[in-house]
């Protein structure tokens, strides 16, 4: 195990600072600076080392996190990063990016504060980049079999670097111009700077996968011919489909999907030429929905001096602390504050749009809002409650719906379930044979780390169905969840 006694020396959990607000909202780049090797190890003593790790179950991925907190202790960072990339493709996103549901599964965390898993697991992946340690691993001999991956997200990138190491050739495609899908286009810089995207697709390509940016399976080959072409194809376009707001003055100028505002952001921050670009500059910015989405729309609109920044949620403040209906190891819904929140802005919670409120050009002047009431297991407006906001621009952040279903349906017959998932067996194979779907395309939205599972266990199926046996993990099945509430 690592420290015997780390647990009862260091309780407390120390996690690297954050730039200060006024220096980061000038750039793009991440918001954390790096945290000392001293109390980075520290606070990889603090593992226990159970007896059951229940960190395990809490992430989809199975990494096996006391094995790399115990080498990280140790000070050997290159067995950390062996053991690190044993389970997981992708560590420098998912240390960056995910909600780290292990942390809340963590033993220590019954009465302590957890072990800072996401942060050892990131600091592991950048160290193990900055030595020249992650090298790329193509295959020993070729299949002969060719495998079509349709989403460079992280399920798509999952499956294809599992398949072109276990000797497949494989090729990625992409409709936006560059590899990366939502982790390129959806990410801000400031979360996670794209170099280490970049850094990935290097290696991904010295093994031998291949990618095929700007071409958009269904228009410009159909799913009929790219199925004929190859002797498998993993669907993994994510659940792109946005959760609209169907209410008076929707058709109003000003108003638009998150994922528009923060692709375009993305591009600019690239260096790409974005014409009729939305910008929040000298503009009263209103967010609706709380979750992660809404957050990058906050830390996007300061960076570009929006005037004012409001986020509005539905629901109910969460608590700060874990509710007893969600005890451990259950993963909790909890108030946080994220980086983009402590830069400014203000937050509502219980805050029901009612219409959106024009000017006399066709714009966007505010929102009315009321008190969000339950009744009958409805969240609905309180009437008598209602007041303006200002609003010159308004984001809506309120989720996805599921994956784009037209040409799947008409080109290839796969059906879709009650959700708007692709349907698929516990294989994470479609009613169409060889044709596999992996990520959100098929569960639904969910958190990154689910989708390199997803990924991972795709290619494993793939590699069944090519060879008729495989020795590729097959960390997660499609029915599997998270124990949550």
């Amino acid at each position: 195990m690592a420290d015997p006694k780390g647990f009862l020396k260091v309780r407390e959990r120390e996690l690297p600072a954050r730039r200060p607000v006024s220096l980061r909202l000038m750039d793009w780049k991440e918001v954390y600076e790096q945290q000392e090797s001293g109390e980075l190890r520290r606070q990889a003593g603090r593992c226990m080392d159970c007896g059951i790790p229940f960190c395990h179950q809490g992430c989809p991925l199975g990494n096996l996190i006391p094995e790399w907190n115990d080498l990280m202790w140790r000070g050997e960072g290159r067995e950390a990063s062996e053991r690190l990339h044993a389970t997981n493709n992708f560590p420098e996103f998912t240390g960056r990016l995910c909600p780290a549901p292990c942390e809340s599964s963590c033993v220590l965390g019954i009465n302590q504060p957890p072990v800072t898993i996401k942060q050892v697991e990131v600091s592991i992946a950048d160290q193990a980049f900055a030595n020249g340690w992650v090298q790329p691993h193509p295959p020993e001999r070729l299949t002969g079999k060719t495998v079509a991956v349709v989403g460079s997200g992280p399920a798509g990138l999952a499956a294809a670097q599992q398949l072109t190491r276990a000797g497949h050739t494989v090729a990625v495609f992409e409709r936006d111009d560059r590899i990366g899908g939502l982790l390129r286009y959806g990410i801000p810089d400031f979360k996670m700077e794209k170099k280490h995207l970049d850094a990935r697709l290097n290696q991904m390509m010295a093994e031998g996968t291949r990618f095929r940016a700007g071409v958009n399976i269904g228009v410009d080959i159909t799913w009929g011919e790219l199925r004929q072409r190859y002797d498998a194809v993993v669907i993994a376009t994510g659940a792109l489909v946005p959760r609209d707001l169907p209410i008076p003055g929707r058709d109003l100028d000003g108003i638009h999907f998150a994922m528009e505002y923060l692709t375009q952001s993305n591009h600019a921050t690239a260096g790409d030429t974005v014409v009729n670009q939305i910008m929040a500059e000298d503009k009263h910015v209103v967010i609706l929905g709380g979750g992660d989405t809404g957050a990058d729309c906050i830390g996007t609109a300061h960076r570009q001096h929006a005037a004012s920044v409001t986020n509005l949620a539905i629901g109910k403040q969460p608590p700060s602390e874990r509710p007893e209906t969600q005890p451990w190891p259950m993963s909790p819904t909890l108030f946080e504050v994220s980086s983009a929140h402590e830069e400014g802005g203000e937050r509502h919670y219980l805050a029901s749009t009612v219409e959106f409120l024009g000017n006399d050009d066709g714009t966007v002047r505010a929102i009315r809002v009321a008190e969000t009431e339950y009744r009958d297991g409805r969240r609905v407006p309180r009437a008598g409650t209602e007041r303006e906001i200002p609003a010159d621009l308004v984001l809506l952040a309120l989720g996805f719906t599921g994956p784009e279903s037209t040409d799947l349906s008409s080109q290839l017959g796969v059906p879709f379930d009650e959700r708007g998932n692709v349907r698929r067996d516990g294989e994470y194979q479609t009613s169409e044979p060889g044709v596999f779907v992996a990520g959100d395309a098929g569960r639904g939205q969910s958190l990154i780390v689910w989708a390199i599972a997803e990924g991972r266990a795709a290619a494993s199926a793939v590699d069944r169905y090519l060879e008729g046996e495989t020795e590729l993990p097959f960390p997660v099945r499609p029915t599997d969840r998270a124990i949550s509430v």
